[in-house]
């Protein structure tokens, strides 16, 4: 690992290209209230073009793996970049961690849940908990398996409301179509969310850790620019970001 993260930084060493070409980003859906600011900042340093798009993990691999027009992926955890790596479709043999997620409860501030915490899954006037798909989504998988750890899995089995991603599931809960959300601490932390609830983070041993990779497309015509976003975002001021926004080191 820590050869290939060399192998990273050393691909961002010097100058950085003038870009003609816009760099393709594919990004996990827990990255959409935090990715955009970062790519403008890297735009603004490179003068290189870049645009982002989100989705499940999930979906974005299989768009890959089915010649989706990408140079980077962002994934919400190691499993799905490693898919793609054993399609052949990588520069890398392993996924390069970028960060570490945090997974919260979360619910609307006119909530009769509130004030909100952990034994807010047990209250029996609870009637419905908005969570990611657990087959598409990392944070869905981390939600299924704190609830298990807690001993909620048949209590709410029946009170659940499946999101195609993590965006979705905080939609669901801020909308009110769910009362409760388990959900992206990068979710929790938006403008919009942070004025209309309150979050409370899940144990941190009740779910396996969250930890987020990226591979750059082997055959990508951006691959060089997706080393270069890569490196940018491995770097020290931009690790500070993502931790002001939800996202420790990894």
């Amino acid at each position: 690992m820590l050869v290939l993260l060399a192998f990273v930084l050393m691909a961002g060493t010097g100058s950085f290209a003038q870009g003609n070409s816009t760099l393709r980003i594919a990004a996990a859906a827990d990255l959409q209230p935090v990715l955009p600011v970062l790519i403008a900042e890297f735009q603004k340093q490179t003068n290189q073009k870049a645009e982002a798009s989100y989705a499940s993990s999930a979906t974005l691999a299989t768009q890959i793996v089915n010649g989706g027009p990408f140079d980077l992926f962002l994934a919400a955890d190691l499993s799905f970049p490693q898919k793609v790596i054993a399609a052949g479709l990588a520069d890398s043999a392993e996924p390069v961690p970028y960060a570490r997620g945090t997974l919260v409860l979360w619910a609307r501030s006119d909530s009769p849940l509130q004030p909100l915490s952990i034994d807010s899954l047990r209250n029996p006037s609870l009637r419905t908990v908005a969570v990611a798909n657990a087959e598409h989504a990392p944070y869905g998988r981390a939600a299924m398996a704190a609830l298990q750890k807690l001993g909620l899995t048949d209590t709410l089995k029946g009170k659940l409301v499946i999101a195609e991603n993590i965006a979705q599931a905080a939609q669901y809960a801020d909308s009110g179509n769910a009362q409760l959300g388990l959900i992206s601490l990068t979710s929790a932390l938006t403008p919009r969310l942070s004025s209309t609830g309150r979050y409370v983070a899940m144990p941190e041993d009740s779910y396996p850790p969250i930890l987020q990779g990226a591979v750059v497309l082997s055959h990508a015509p951006g691959r060089d620019e997706a080393h270069q976003f890569l490196t940018f975002l491995l770097s020290t001021p931009i690790r500070k970001q993502l931790a002001e926004r939800g996202l420790k080191a990894p």
